[in-house]
């Protein structure tokens, strides 16, 4: 089973995958919508993508501020979580997402992509550094719970 990783923004929900050894992360896909109130089609098509890629776990980005308060995103990506449980039946894990856009968009510098071109990939990569923060997290705390044993 694989887990998926969310990046849930206003107009656009960038989507990654892991492997199925679950070691990296992979961006397959940026779900565009029509309007920040319209769900019903972005949550179809990611429950396409869960049974497509045999999801067991969905991993979200939780939007916190950098001093650690809680803006209106919270809010909406808490309602979103509760939509996506409630429709697919999964656990959906809230990441921390703070300086994942940040480092997105760093990396596509450093790839040399242009300036105009990087705003049509940023949520799908950004959904790909929650995801491997979230596999890196895991099988760290695996590993430590194996040596302190």
């Amino acid at each position: 089973m694989r887990k998926m990783g969310l990046d849930f923004g206003a107009k656009t929900v960038g989507v990654a995958i892991s492997d199925p050894l679950l070691v990296t992360a992979q961006g397959i896909e940026i779900v565009r919508r029509k309007s920040e109130s319209k769900l019903r089609q972005t949550l179809a098509r990611i429950e396409e993508l869960i049974v497509e890629y045999e999801v067991d776990e969905v991993i979200l980005g939780y939007p916190k501020n950098m001093n650690d308060s809680l803006g209106e995103r919270v809010e909406k990506t808490l309602a979103f979580k509760e939509m996506l449980e409630r429709r697919t039946g999964l656990p959906v894990q809230l990441w921390d997402e703070r300086l994942t856009t940040v480092a997105a968009d760093k990396t596509m510098m450093e790839a040399g992509i242009r300036r105009e071109n990087r705003k049509e990939y940023v949520d799908m990569i950004a959904a790909v550094f929650i995801l491997q923060g979230y596999l890196d997290f895991c099988r760290n705390s695996a590993q430590e719970s194996k040596s302190d044993a």
